[in-house]
């Protein structure tokens, strides 16, 4: 086994970490990535928890299930005709196999044209020898490498409850819940957080029975406080069966699926029976097998790994990026710290602005915001000036027949400085990013009141909502 020189080795080759590579390669460094996610012909399957069993993967499924429910209940609208509607599952899990396998291949095609010498394994640590750092992997064909500089980009696991592991079959990950072989009649999911809400909007379209029990006595409590509500009120209409502020006791699973037993927000004893058992309570970083002793890689409480502001560990020449560390666990605030490090280690100044990065709910209506919401300027005791505009007074939603929601800006009250932006509403993950980049430019609710939208269009709902701030919306 021979010792191989780098000078940069990556260790996770998840949106964090083959993004990092790649920016590495690009600025003239010789770069290794290891990874050990592989497909159930053990073959490799870079791309982390986001392409194999997140992002990806669940938003094939919510594509797919938003079609079937568009055909059962909105086709008629527009003069479309459909008898004996149904769902093939093995045909929807299917295509959502071959969404992931696209990404797969995508990324070692990108490897390959980037010149990132690609190791499919478990990477950790081995020793600290002169100037760098020794690495193992662990894998079909073990390899010794070596390097100078190290970026940790392990990612993060789903967190079980307490007792109560994943099995995949009952009691679902996010990884199992993609896998569902056939629509159950009941659905529990416990946790309203991103993947609560997208899996069980999923399995709600295509026929399920869907409760979630949430333990928090909010609605997305990190949501602006108005597009929450309005969220949970398409939800709820929809079916979804949302509980708030209950505790979860013991969980039981037999022959006829699982139980669970819940007191609920006044205090009540209840039994939840489903089929299928989806456990969505955040995501604990993923330290498994890096061995981080080996050379006195520092943890914190959570496991996760300990970096300043520029994702510096505590050791010379390791990084960490990604869900491993601070911050949100994101896969586009991974891919920004990666492109970061990556040129931190050239030399330059990658920088990555928190303040900036958007969250979205993949859920319809769509969910997304960056910024400030309304509660926390309260809280912080910022004066500023709000305005909204709905989408129903919108002639392109109108046109496609989604109307629930609205557009919401918050900017400083002497200023006009955009603090913040909340959608809820149909192509919200696409409408924040106008949002983002205004705000990275210190623009007013002014500037982009004053800019020339597309008529018509979903965007015009933003420039309207601008226009709000100030009192004179056009068209509401």
């Amino acid at each position: 086994m021979s010792n191989k020189q780098f000078d940069v080795i990556v260790i996770g080759a998840g949106p964090g970490g083959y993004i990092g590579a790649i920016r590495a390669a690009q600025l003239g460094m010789n770069v290794a990535c290891i990874d050990e996610w592989k497909t159930a012909d053990g073959k490799p399957a870079p791309g982390g928890t986001c392409t194999n069993v997140g992002c990806i993967p669940s938003k094939a499924l919510l594509q797919s299930s938003e079609h079937y429910e568009h055909a059962g209940k909105h086709f008629g609208e527009h003069g479309i005709s459909l008898s004996n509607l149904k769902m093939d599952v093995a045909k929807m899990i299917g295509r959502k196999d071959a969404v992931v396998k696209q990404n797969n291949d995508g990324i070692l095609y990108l490897f390959k044209k980037n010149k990132v010498t690609f190791f499919h394994g478990r990477g950790s640590f081995v020793k600290a020898v002169d100037g760098g750092y020794e690495i193992a992997v662990a894998g079909d064909k073990p390899e010794t490498l070596t390097a100078k500089q190290v970026i940790v980009a392990t990612g993060s696991n789903a967190r079980p409850l307490p007792g109560v592991a994943f099995d995949e079959e009952t009691i679902l990950s996010n990884d199992g819940a993609l896998r569902i072989g056939a629509v159950p009649k009941k659905l529990g999911v416990i946790g309203s957080g991103v993947i609560g809400l997208e899996m069980g909007s999923v399995w709600r379209r295509v026929g399920a029975d869907v409760t979630v029990l949430e333990g928090l006595p909010t609605f997305l409590g990190a949501v602006d406080e108005q597009i929450a509500k309005e969220a949970k009120k398409a939800l709820d209409k929809q079916g979804l069966k949302i509980e708030l502020g209950v505790k979860v006791g013991e969980v039981k699973t037999g022959k006829k699926g699982v139980s669970v037993a819940y007191t609920n927000a006044k205090g009540e004893a209840q039994t939840l029976e489903v089929d299928k058992l989806i456990v969505s309570i955040g995501r604990v970083p993923n330290t498994n097998g890096l061995n981080p002793e080996a050379v006195g890689l520092k943890l914190d409480e959570r496991g996760a790994i300990v970096v300043d502001d520029d994702c510096k560990t505590n050791l010379p020449g390791v990084w960490a990026v990604g869900d491993v560390v601070r911050g949100p666990m994101l896969a586009h605030k991974a891919e920004e710290e990666g492109v970061a490090v990556a040129e931190r280690i050239a030399g330059q100044h990658g920088h990555v602005d928190f303040n900036l990065v958007p969250w979205v709910i993949y859920t319809s209506p769509e969910i997304a915001w960056v910024g400030k919401t309304e509660q926390q300027l309260k809280a912080e005791g910022v004066k500023y000036k709000a305005g909204t505009f709905p989408f129903m007074a919108n002639g392109r939603a109108r046109a496609l027949g989604d109307t629930t929601g609205m557009v919401k800006f918050l900017a400083d009250a002497a200023t006009d400085e955009i603090l913040g932006v909340h959608i809820v509403g149909p192509m919200a993950s696409e409408l924040i990013a106008e949002a983002c980049v205004a705000m990275a430019f210190r623009a007013s609710s002014e500037d982009i009141a004053r800019i020339c939208h597309a008529h018509p269009s979903l965007s015009e709902s933003v420039k309207e909502a601008a226009l709000a701030v100030d009192k004179r919306t056009l068209n509401f």
